[in-house]
């Protein structure tokens, strides 16, 4: 059986959890943090999380995660079988991944751990944000789902990242630049929220932060 590794803090273990459970694939857990001690790098060559386990070894990168499951079990139909809606997917996955996420990322450190970002860094992150939100709008269609009326595996890593994005500006630059944009982030992640899947790992996540906060 398929173990995840990591912590239901972590955006990009939420997003392979939620593909696992969307598509119903057995799994199980296993609390793992991110790390630089060599009993984690022989797993994870950089020490982050997830990464999975598995009877031919260890797998890391969410990406490469959902590739690979994708692969194993086709019958499950994780993207779409159409060969243009399956990279329509993946284009908005590695947007969201990449070009959102990914740059909002430098933001997280005074966001939301009490930490000092400098002024040239909050300049340089909003600049390249306002960029890529506003082509992130031009592929996105939220009618509900990313593309469209059919729920996809981009809509799972849109529920993990886009809050991030949008509470992140938020907090550092006083304006939801998703919001601003045009993007009802939160009524599509309460779209998503109704999905199972999505209940599960908020669930877990929630119940990750209650049990830190009284250590």
């Amino acid at each position: 059986m398929i173990k995840l590794c990591g912590f239901a803090l972590s955006n990009y273990y939420n997003k392979v959890k939620f593909v696992l459970l969307e598509h119903e694939i057995p799994f199980e857990e296993s609390f793992v943090m991110t790390s630089q001690d060599e009993s984690l790098l022989v797993h994870s060559p950089l020490g982050k999380v997830p990464f999975i386990q598995t009877e031919q070894g260890d797998l890391c990168e969410s990406q490469a995660i959902i590739e690979y499951l994708h692969a194993c079990f086709p019958e499950k139909g994780i993207f779409s079988a159409d060969p243009w809606e399956a990279a329509k997917e993946r284009e908005l996955i590695t947007f969201i991944d990449l070009h959102l996420e990914l740059v909002a990322r430098d933001l997280y450190k005074e966001a939301f751990f009490g930490g000092t970002l400098t002024e040239a860094t909050k300049g340089r992150v909003e600049k390249r944000l306002a960029r890529h939100v506003a082509g992130f709008k031009r592929l996105a269609t939220f009618a509900p789902f990313l593309r469209g009326k059919k729920f996809s595996v981009a809509d799972a890593v849109g529920f993990v990242n886009l809050p991030l994005v949008g509470m992140a500006t938020k907090n550092i630059y006083g304006r939801d630049f998703l919001l601003e944009a045009g993007i009802d982030w939160k009524a599509y992640v309460k779209t998503i929220g109704e999905r199972p899947a999505a209940q599960r790992v908020t669930a877990d996540r929630k119940a990750y932060i209650a049990a830190t906060a009284k250590q």
